[in-house]
């Protein structure tokens, strides 16, 4: 269970998938106190995890700096993900956003590009996704027991308290935790949490979360590669203020000329497509089959170490512009088999030419060794 799973702050702004496989594994803590900055008081590491999960935050508005220096192949340009203003720009370059909270519904992040825009808003039951660019809206109403209607898609994450969540979901002793030298964030006196794995032979050197010294919030979150000293995933506050944002701040009106679309709508529509109507009718096909043992990803192995292995459906329902993709990266092959490989400075990931799917936070060889032996 997540030590801050009873703090839910900016947690739906970002699912962060891409976060999670990056940073898992747990952590045993250490009963060394840091040498803190004369400012400040001393913290053992097991002190500030408990300030962590034990604080509260009424409100908070800010501007946070991500930077994404992950060494993602050049499929990911090809793929649209890179943009200015565009949610899945935040897996490269250095973006700029602003954040707003006011309680678990009254949420917002504006992410700034040039001279575009985009906003995520939750305010009560209304949310809302915005671009300036595209001049077009998405409203939708979210009832008991949904989900997050106008939330981005599936990325990095873009706060400091999203990230160190993921960071902090389990503690187990995989992980060596230490308090590292006080510094200022934002202006803010703050005590550095780091986290390094124990396993020599994970992707991951170390993850390092700068906690505000009197509201106990993250302020900074870095992930350093085993392999460098600079951080490949940094995302930090530069301005923070604690007072709790005007209720205006989360009420949205579509600026003139902007196509709005309501959501049920949109899925309607969607459902009403060619594509929609086949994607109904596999799932309902799946739906009426017994589950078979072993269906969904299987994990394998524990701590930072863990691979996650994945079966791909071979009916031939991929989209063809994805499959073009996926065969840019480069060709490998070895007793396993043979497929394509995925690199970056963090995580790695193999598709097996039979449709298996290998990723963790491993080198290459790692999965050649797991893909031999799980099929």
């Amino acid at each position: 269970m997540s030590v801050l799973s009873k703090r839910p702050v900016l947690r739906w702004l970002v699912p962060a998938t891409a976060a999670a496989a990056v940073i898992g594994g747990g952590a045993a803590v250490a009963t060394v106190a840091g040498a803190a900055d004369p400012t400040l008081p001393d913290r053992s590491a097991a002190q500030l995890l408990v300030d962590l999960q034990t604080a509260r935050l009424d409100g908070l508005s800010g501007t946070v700096v991500q930077r994404a220096d992950l060494g993602l192949p050049p499929i990911a340009s090809l793929a649209g993900m890179l943009g200015d203003a565009n949610f899945a720009s935040l897996v490269d370059g250095q973006h700029t956003l602003r954040v707003w909270y006011a309680g678990p519904d009254k949420a917002r992040v504006s992410l700034l590009g040039g001279d575009a825009q985009t906003d995520v808003i939750r305010n009560g039951s209304d949310t809302w996704l915005w671009s300036s660019r595209s001049k077009t809206a998405t409203h939708g109403k979210i009832k008991d027991g949904d989900g997050d209607h106008g939330a981005p898609p599936a990325g990095l994450p873009t706060s400091p308290q999203e990230a160190a969540d993921l960071a902090l979901k389990a503690i187990e002793p995989s992980t060596q935790v230490s308090v590292g030298r006080s510094t200022k964030i934002a202006g803010r006196d703050a005590y550095e949490l780091n986290l390094t794995p124990k396993d020599h032979a994970s992707l991951v050197g170390q993850v390092s979360i700068a906690i505000d010294a009197t509201e106990h919030v993250p302020l900074r979150f870095r992930v350093y590669p085993a392999a460098s000293d600079k951080a490949a995933f940094e995302v930090a506050f530069t301005m923070v203020d604690f007072n709790r944002p005007d209720d205006a701040q989360f009420v949205f009106n579509p600026p003139a000329g902007t196509k709005v679309t309501e959501f049920d709508d949109a899925v309607k529509a969607a459902e009403g497509s060619k594509d929609g109507k086949a994607l109904q009718d596999k799932i309902a096909k799946e739906r009426q089959q017994p589950a078979k043992k072993g269906d969904g990803p299987t994990i394998i192995g524990t701590g930072w170490t863990t691979v996650v292995m994945a079966k791909l459906d071979q009916g031939g329902g991929d989209e063809p512009g994805i499959a073009g993709l996926l065969g840019q990266l480069p060709k490998v092959n070895g007793a396993w088999g043979s497929g394509r490989l995925f690199t970056s400075h963090l995580a790695t990931g193999l598709l097996t030419d039979d449709g298996r799917v290998f990723f963790g936070a491993v080198s290459p060889e790692r999965l050649y060794e797991v893909a031999a032996t799980h099929r």
